[in-house]
């Protein structure tokens, strides 16, 4: 199984980066109590750490805004999974504690201020990429059974004609989220080379690191680029 970004968005967007952490027999049914604690503590730090700034006008927030605006999507009224979970943080709200391994992932979205996504790899079809939406493409929204008619050029995250990601990362399907019955995890990072590598390359460390950790479990890392658009998953 493979994860493929297609040429055509790299002409889009030739800074896009993704570090990509791959997990493999991870036992998410217990409740982690120190993960819980971790996500408490970077929603806090986050917090105090926009201390009222506008979050449109935020150094990490910028590049996805910039990015969408390039893909044509308003990020105004279609807002990044990042920029969406840290404004609702800075103003108070809490993200739930649903079980461990997204509040790992949330945890580590807000530390590095990066979207960070997880899709449960047992239930993909052939392969994951990152390409632009065709006709035939179909998507089922979170909490959601009702399919969703999708135009063409629309970049999204999809495994075959099913669509994971609305908006690249700005919406999630139902199909693929993790649950406490999910095993084999595949875990993008989204960032662009020139803005926030850095960050991307210390998420994806401490990602592995945390999942071994805490799941005692097998990993794999990988950095793709467009030199490097292609890569064995599972």
């Amino acid at each position: 199984m493979k994860f493929k970004v297609y040429k055509e968005v790299f002409d889009k967007i030739n800074d896009v980066c993704f570090g990509v952490v791959v997990a493999y027999n991870i036992d998410n049914t217990v409740t982690n109590f120190d993960i819980e604690k971790i996500l408490k503590n970077e929603m806090d730090d986050l917090k105090k750490k926009i201390d009222g700034r506008n979050i449109k006008e935020y150094e990490s927030i910028i590049p996805y805004r910039n990015a969408f605006k390039n893909l044509g999507m308003n990020p105004n009224k279609y807002m990044s999974s990042i920029e969406d979970m840290t404004k609702r943080v800075s103003k108070g709200s809490k993200l739930s504690f649903i079980n461990p391994v997204v509040n790992l992932v949330n945890s580590l979205s807000l530390k590095y201020i990066l979207p960070i996504g997880a899709h449960d790899m047992d239930n993909l079809k052939d392969e994951i990429d990152v390409r632009f939406s065709k006709e035939g493409d179909i998507f089922i929204p979170f909490g959601s059974n009702e399919v969703e008619a999708v135009e063409a050029g629309e970049l999204v995250y999809s495994d075959r004609d099913r669509i994971r990601t609305r908006r690249w990362i700005c919406r999630q399907s139902a199909i693929g989220n993790i649950t406490e019955n999910s095993k084999n995890i595949f875990f993008p990072i989204d960032g662009f080379k020139s803005k926030n590598r850095e960050n991307v390359e210390k998420a994806m460390n401490e990602l592995e690191e945390l999942l071994v950790k805490y799941f005692n479990c097998e990993t794999k890392t990988f950095f793709v680029d467009e030199d490097n658009r292609e890569i064995d998953i599972y």
